[in-house]
């Protein structure tokens, strides 16, 4: 019965430490060591087991008495006993196990709290709750407890000593708690609790000896002098940065118009004297300040790093400079691997796109033949496998790519596909179109066209445009959809081998005999220059009309970017032809009244002897025997 009460009190305290911690979880969870899900069941768990250890302990101890109060003669309840006690310390030893297993399988995603000294160094970290303390609430109250020792604190190592409890060990100064050591900081920290009570009662010693060795006068009269030294080098150190760059712009600008003459690019000065001194001059200011800068940022953290109080500002400030290399560093070293795939690809890519090149040259010259590809299809053709190849290649070296598997990265790519996409519709249509007309072969450069009702020369092709020369100097550029949207006329495509038929149509009365009017035409068509008298020209008549015959000539030429002009001689000499042979060209809408009007031939082609002919009047007079 005496054993039942002495135990009470520690079973009325685990009942209401779940009281209380079933008003204070909810703020616990939030700042403890883990995830709230997992950090839950631990701690149902560990509840239960302490209590259960506590039952044990009751039983346990109820044994022992009896034991010791058996007689050395009753053997059998003895054994009986013993075999109990045995059980009571197996299922001891079971508990210990799953406990530290569970806290194994936690560590890795547990977040230790920092328990800090004089300086806001860390001395050790906490894991785990004690009661209704949070570990974040532990570790704050032992940082607290550690700095109010400093006033009663006398340098001597036993003025730190331990307490041993039954299922804790306090870590005392007289008569002040500093923390308790439980079980379970024990398995956190892969050690016995003696051992760790041992641990942190040194760590704690040394932190008050050595906070009492730094704040002492003589050593703070020390730091002092030392921060004065280091701000009076540095301020040499500034002073002699000044006058060395002040020493350099002097010498920049006496070599204006010596040295620094201007920089020329054949005719063009790209930088003149001028211009070249004062860039100078802002480089070296600018170098200049960032080395005060940097002279400055390396003197802060020396002269926090003298004092202990600031000595953590020291290593933040060199951190922000250190971090980011040491990252940036890790990151080109774990990048190496991928760096070293990524120049294979683009080097086995390079070679790749080599060999198609010097395919693309030799079947553009002539000298490799392929049936039924032609040699005009060997650029384009090249430069749509090279860019299917750099499309195939980035597809390839992307995964290699640092970032690549980053969510905004995935999202940049996808926004930049969608402008790309809807902003390039009309774009894309027309390289599309100028894909197809390379390969419909409907002309080349310096062919003489038509496209819908523009003439010229084409100048150029290409993804987009075509642009023609008209024969006024005028350049056109049409979309390359819009050539595929009309008809298109080439007149130079056949005529270097079987000609370009020139025609034109001339219409006379029909009082010119049609076979003079023929043999006409074709003398002129022979007179006209680059006219080929081979194959012969021929007429067509095309008409009979009211008043006039419609006369076609047709002849061939192999000049059909000079058509206009071919025309024109044409023209030229159908006049001259037909006014030589005393052919009138009266139609279509020319009239004249014969009697007494000249002809409509020029004056310089008609006889020196013509005269206009009389007007006549023939008048009948009535028969007056008629009419009787």
């Amino acid at each position: 019965m005496s054993t039942i009460i002495r135990f009470l009190p520690i079973l009325l305290i685990q009942f209401l430490s779940l009281f209380s911690f079933a008003q204070t979880d909810s703020i616990a969870l939030k700042n403890d060591s883990l995830n709230t899900s997992l950090l839950n069941a631990f701690n149902k768990k560990i509840k239960l087991i302490e209590i259960n250890r506590i039952e044990d302990s009751i039983k346990k101890e109820k044994l022992e008495n009896q034991l010791n109060s058996l007689q050395t003669t009753d053997n059998l309840k003895k054994e009986e006993l013993q075999k109990q006690l045995a059980e009571l310390k197996e299922k001891d030893t079971q508990r210990l196990k799953e406990k530290i297993n569970r806290i194994d399988s936690l560590r890795n995603t547990a977040k230790k709290y920092p328990v800090f000294g004089f300086f806001n160094d860390t001395l050790f970290n906490v894991y785990t709750k004690s009661g209704s303390f949070s570990a974040e609430m532990r570790a704050s109250t032992i940082s607290e407890r550690i700095k109010q020792l400093e006033a009663g604190f006398i340098p001597n190592k036993d003025s730190i000593f331990l307490i041993p409890f039954e299922s804790s060990i306090d870590i005392m100064h007289d008569e002040v708690i500093i923390m308790s050591i439980t079980d379970n900081d024990a398995i956190w920290n892969n050690t016995t609790p003696i051992e760790l009570a041992n641990t942190y009662k040194v760590l704690i010693t040394n932190t008050l000896l050595d906070y009492k060795k730094q704040t002492s006068i003589l050593n703070l009269l020390k730091e002092v002098g030392l921060a004065l030294l280091v701000i009076l080098l540095f301020a040499l150190l500034i002073h002699y940065l000044k006058r060395l760059f002040t020493w350099s712009a002097k010498k920049i600008i006496s070599y204006e118009n010596t040295l620094l003459s201007g920089f020329k690019i054949k005719n063009y000065v790209l930088l003149d004297s001028k211009s070249q001194v004062n860039g100078l001059l802002t480089i070296n200011t600018f170098i200049k300040w960032i080395l005060i800068l940097i002279s400055i940022y390396i003197a802060l953290p020396i002269l926090f790093g003298i004092f202990p109080w600031t000595k953590d500002f020291a290593g933040e400030l060199f951190g922000y400079i250190l971090t980011p290399i040491k990252k940036i560093a890790l990151g080109l070293w774990h990048y190496l691997p991928n760096l070293i795939t990524i120049i294979v690809i683009i080097t086995v890519f390079r070679y790749v796109l080599k060999g198609i090149n010097y395919l693309r040259l030799e079947i553009a010259s002539g000298k490799l033949s392929i049936p039924g590809f032609f040699p005009d299809w060997a650029n384009p053709t090249y430069q749509i496998v090279r860019v299917l190849l750099v499309a195939f290649l980035i597809v390839v070296i992307f995964p290699y790519l640092p970032g690549s598997d980053s969510p905004v990265f995935r999202g940049v790519s996808v926004f930049l596909g969608f402008l790309f996409t809807f902003g390039s519709a009309g774009s894309l249509s027309n390289v599309v179109a100028g894909l197809v007309l390379t390969y419909m072969r409907l002309f080349k450069i310096g062919d003489r066209v038509k496209i819908g009702e523009v003439v010229g020369d084409v100048i150029e092709k290409s993804l987009l445009v075509t642009r023609l020369r008209t024969i006024k100097n005028e350049i056109i550029s049409i979309p390359n959809s819009t050539i595929m949207n009309n008809h298109t006329v080439n007149y130079s495509s056949d005529a270097p081998t079987h000609g370009l038929i020139i025609h034109t149509t001339v219409t006379i009365g029909y009082d010119v005999p049609w076979r003079d009017m023929h043999q006409a035409l074709i003398d002129a068509a022979l007179k006209t220059k680059l006219i080929l008298q081979e194959p012969t020209p021929f007429v067509l008549q095309t008409g009979l009309e009211d008043f006039y015959v419609a006369y076609q000539i047709n002849a061939y030429t192999h000049d059909s970017n000079v058509q206009q002009i071919i025309y024109s001689d044409l023209h030229q000499n159908i006049q001259d032809v037909c006014f030589e042979r005393g052919i009138e060209i009266l139609s279509p809408h020319y009239r004249a009244a014969r009697d007494g009007n000249s002809t409509t031939i020029p004056a310089s082609y008609l006889p020196k002897d013509y005269k206009a002919p009389n007007f006549n009047i023939n008048i009948t007079k009535p028969n007056p025997e008629e009419n009787n």
